[in-house]
């Protein structure tokens, strides 16, 4: 399988909550990092542990906005709405012989680091599409 149909896979079967294809998607010793977080994920089961725990894996749909693949580097833009909260990631997927050997994500949402108010005559409001 490709890198890009590995990690477009791996979205659906997250979104799907199907741990155990998510699982078969990524290497034994994957790296995940979190730098807003300050956080590496080191191992297959402990990322599998941190995104199907009840508080993290919610009912919410997984929308792909982008997905981009160069080689063995996959780039995903994808939003999670939730309830009070629309969750955004630029993630960079490394994939090796059809596994997510490491990654890094950058989560945040939209507003939640608010414009300096110096820029104000500079830049206009982002809408969403």
């Amino acid at each position: 399988m490709e890198p890009l149909q590995v990690v477009a896979r791996l979205w659906e079967r997250i979104e799907a909550r199907d741990w155990d294809a998510v699982a078969g998607l990524i290497a034994e010793d994957a790296v995940i990092e979190w730098p807003v977080s300050s956080e590496r994920i080191v191992g297959r089961a402990n990322f599998i542990a941190v995104i199907s725990d009840d508080d993290y894996a919610d009912e919410s749909s997984v929308e792909v906005l982008r997905i981009l693949a160069d080689g063995d580097l996959v780039v995903t833009e994808v939003e999670i709405p939730e309830d009070h909260v629309v969750y955004r990631a630029v993630s960079l997927w490394t994939v090796r012989d059809g596994l997510i050997v490491g990654a890094r994500e950058y989560w945040t949402s939209p507003g939640q680091d608010p414009a300096p108010r110096w820029r104000a005559g500079y830049v206009e409001p982002l809408r969403a599409d």
